[in-house]
């Protein structure tokens, strides 16, 4: 059983985002080793997301943790959009052992439309993060922008004492399309959509007329169309606009970087 791990008090860091323009050279580790290099640390986390731009189902983030004075090179790993299903599961339990640690985690459709994305994707990256049984000590985050990082904290934060810690203080590197280059990020998109597609395949054989098994919960013709004709379920982001175009730049756009 995984031990829940005590993470550094260290200041976050602004690190300007890392913009990548080779979209088919192979992952390495350069980033991770940069990163290592500029915060002399150690343990190396990788984030990615997978579901923001769905219409139904949980967003989901997925964290390696590497150490970089003994990580090998895995070259095999990709932007989990690149790779065949099959290969993608297929490499789920070498990811694992690549790894020195890895956590995925999720938000629900609830918990979106109760906080809003960008909070739904901080807590779904602080549940990954607690099941890493190694703290990482900075933090690659696939994209342009920080999501993770946790506010300042208001009054209210300051109140209540029992809600769940959501956020990390940590340096945050952010690298634009980073799952297609940095190893450790693209194996986080790994974890994280196997699990998600998982989840949205069971969903499915109680939700057939959706069919999720195929879309994933993203906003095809077929899948708003099941709506309009059966109405949202649970799984559905009801603070969405479901049943329209009017929803489609932030969906189906959005599903290009979210996968």
């Amino acid at each position: 059983m995984r031990s829940s791990p005590t993470f550094p008090s260290r200041q976050p860091t602004n690190v300007p985002a890392t913009k990548i323009s080779a979209k088919n050279q192979p992952t390495t580790l350069d980033h991770e080793r940069a990163l290592a290099a500029t915060q002399q640390v150690r343990f190396i986390g990788a984030v990615d997301e997978v579901g923001r731009g769905a219409l139904a189902g949980p967003i989901t983030v997925g964290m390696t943790v590497i150490d970089i004075q003994s990580v090998s090179e895995f070259p095999q790993l990709r932007d989990s959009k690149l790779l065949r299903p099959e290969t993608r599961v297929d490499l789920v339990p070498q990811v694992r052992q690549w790894a020195v640690a890895y956590g995925v985690g999720h938000s629900s459709a609830q918990e979106i439309d109760e906080l809003g994305v960008t909070a739904a994707l901080r807590l779904a990256g602080s549940r990954a993060a607690a099941q890493c049984c190694v703290a990482p000590e900075a933090i690659l985050l696939d994209g342009s922008y920080d999501w993770l990082t946790a506010p300042e904290p208001d009054l209210f934060d300051l109140l209540a004492d029992d809600r769940e810690p959501v956020g990390l203080h940590l340096p945050v590197r952010t690298i634009i399309k980073g799952d297609m280059t940095c190893q450790a990020i693209a194996g986080a998109s790994i974890l994280a959509k196997v699990e998600r597609d998982a989840i949205m395949v069971d969903l499915a054989s109680s939700y057939p007329s959706f069919g999720w098994e195929i879309n994933k919960g993203y906003a095809t013709a077929a899948h708003r169309a099941a709506i309009v004709d059966q109405g949202p379920c649970d799984y559905h982001r009801k603070s969405w606009n479901l049943t329209s175009g009017a929803n489609t730049a932030q969906g189906e756009a959005t599903t290009k970087k979210a996968k």
